[in-house]
């Protein structure tokens, strides 16, 4: 039981430290009349799972709200270890600068 708690406890505060950042358009009447446009690519109206790059949004006439599918590792040893985006994945990946140096992080932000 108490190593249940602990790692329910480890979850939750590894949750909160990985938050993703969000914004905002607010579209005058007629600018967006065939969809939003996010990084120069025209999207259509709707949900957008994922754009090119890892974004989800929603996407109207009025406005488009997008968030990032991916947070920025930000307490890690930067001696040690290297941050690397995985586009595929949509996500960094903190790995050691040399392969025999272990390498650990601790939090991120969106």
């Amino acid at each position: 039981m108490k190593i249940l708690l602990a790692f329910l406890l480890a979850m939750g505060v590894i949750v909160t430290q990985c938050d993703a950042f969000c914004f905002s358009q607010i579209y005058k009447p007629g600018e967006a009349e065939k969809g939003c446009m996010v990084d120069g690519v025209l999207y259509p109206f709707g949900e957008i799972p994922r754009t090119e790059n890892c974004l989800t949004c929603s996407c109207s006439q009025h406005e488009m709200h997008c968030c990032s599918l991916y947070s920025t590792p930000v307490n890690y040893d930067k001696e040690t270890c290297k941050v690397i985006f995985n586009k595929k994945d949509c996500d960094y990946d903190v790995v050691p600068k040399h392969p025999s140096r272990p390498c650990t992080w601790y939090s991120s932000v969106g």
